[in-house]
């Protein structure tokens, strides 16, 4: 394989990787369910290697995990991952929205809102794929505004790790369509440089994904660890 066919297997690797993490985050990839290279393969019209690829980015980003004699499976945090990382994200999403300069640039607040837009239009449209990429822009737009890249590196990565926790709620019209209006109230904080609403917006909107994934979790395998 020449240079040119590499980057072309792993930028196809990547296509599939994007698609199958949002399989899982949107729920039609359920905890604990087998990614079966060869039916992978026959999906993407791909070859195997190249969703070993995908495969192995899942791994890398805490989505998928390889199981004893039976190969890689979506992965199932147990009630206490999901509540020991939300404990983490908590803290360091908060810490975030106390750094963002308040009120922020107009250009800030003006990225803000076409993000918003752009999510509020994949919501009502039914597009849940567009939702939720729209949803990590709008996060990372605002995380981003504190000015801390360290601090900002690690809300990406743990938020990333946690994908699968939203799975139950991601497509759900309900959750969505009050992420909606989360999303316009923290832009009205920042416009208003009410920073006491804004932390609380911050830590009220991790609960609902948190609270489902643990009560699907539980009412699907019992009382797990």
């Amino acid at each position: 394989m020449d240079g040119a066919e590499r980057q072309a297997s792993a930028a196809r690797a990547r296509q599939v990787a994007q698609a199958l993490e949002e399989d899982i985050v949107l729920g039609w990839l359920q905890p604990r369910e087998r990614l079966i290279e060869e039916d992978l393969a026959t999906r993407f019209e791909v070859k195997r290697h190249v969703v070993r690829e995908a495969i192995a980015e899942l791994e890398r980003m805490g989505l998928v995990e390889r199981v004893q004699n039976k190969g890689a499976a979506v992965r199932m945090l147990s009630p206490t991952d999901v509540r020991q990382i939300y404990f983490v994200r908590e803290a360091l999403e908060t810490l975030a929205a106390k750094q963002i300069p308040l009120p922020p640039g107009p250009e800030t607040l003006a990225a803000l809102t076409d993000i918003h837009e752009q999510h509020s239009a994949a919501v009502d449209q039914g597009d849940s794929r567009a939702a939720f990429r729209t949803n990590i822009a709008f996060h990372n737009a605002l995380f981003g505004a504190c000015g801390n890249p360290h601090l900002i590196e690690l809300i990406r990565n743990l938020a990333q790790k946690a994908h699968g926790v939203r799975s139950y709620t991601a497509a759900d019209p309900e959750h969505l369509a009050k992420a909606k209006e989360d999303h316009w109230a923290m832009i009205e904080a920042l416009r208003a440089a009410d920073r006491e609403r804004l932390v609380q917006l911050c830590r009220d909107h991790l609960k609902p994904s948190r609270d489902a994934y643990i009560a699907a979790l539980e009412q699907r395998f019992g009382k797990v660890g």
